[in-house]
């Protein structure tokens, strides 16, 4: 059967990670999670006391770095690994969270990570999210779905997501860090976040992860149907 890229976009906390990964799953397809990536490339800034507004540092550095993705035997999760140690928990952080949309905006770093993420997909047969992957890592995507929710219901989803972790942050204050990253990522000149003319919209607020999982397959399923009808 024929191996396609499936890009699920949209706003922090909608789900889409948790809905990605067990599509990929189920498809047996392989999962990346490029918000990760700027993640850790925040990361990296931070521990190296890189300012965000020092180009040519950020510029190098970006050549010294290196990101990947390790399959945990236990968990079953893809964790991210940095420079070859695994790093998933820290860059979940409330910090990194602060940070992250600034980096992210600065023109090196999204033409380095778009570039590392086209490799990863070129195969075809991965599930793929993040905030451009639809508009700009891969506008070719055979499935594209656009995912929103209402601002205080991702918030106490972060909440939650972050008490497991061990960080207890007010929900205001998570809140205000979803607003001022929705305003970075969606006015940025690099690949804002913006839905793709032809990617579904899924406004996951009132549904289940088991619900917004289903909706996802079942694009997965017409199109791969629609292709196979037309020799694709």
């Amino acid at each position: 059967m024929r191996k396609i890229v499936i890009a699920i976009d949209g706003y922090s906390s909608c789900g889409k990670s948790t809905t990605a990964k067990a599509v990929a799953a189920e498809l047996g397809y392989a999962y990346i999670d490029t918000g990760a990536m700027y993640r850790a490339v925040t990361l990296y800034l931070l521990e190296h006391k890189i300012a965000f507004d020092n180009l040519p540092r950020i510029e190098q550095a970006l050549h010294e770095l290196h990101i990947s993705f390790k399959r945990n035997r236990r968990t079953g999760r893809n964790e991210l690994c940095l420079d070859g140690e695994i790093r998933e928990d820290e860059i979940r952080q409330m910090y990194i969270s602060n940070s992250v949309s600034e980096v992210s905006v600065i023109p090196a770093v999204r033409h380095a990570m778009v570039s590392q993420q086209q490799r990863m997909g070129r195969k075809r047969g991965v599930v793929m999210d993040g905030r451009d992957i639809g508009t700009t890592v891969f506008p070719d995507a055979e499935v594209k779905v656009f995912m929103t929710a209402e601002t205080r219901v991702r918030a106490l989803r972060r909440q939650e997501e972050l008490a497991v972790n061990g960080e207890h942050v007010e929900v205001e204050a998570i809140i205000d860090n979803l607003t001022k990253r929705d305003h970075i990522d969606s006015t940025r000149t690099e690949s804002p976040l913006r839905r793709a003319a032809d990617a579904v919209l899924l406004d996951t607020t009132h549904i289940t992860i088991d619900e917004q999982v289903d909706f996802v397959l079942e694009r997965v399923s017409a199109t791969l149907f629609s292709l196979a009808a037309i020799g694709g």
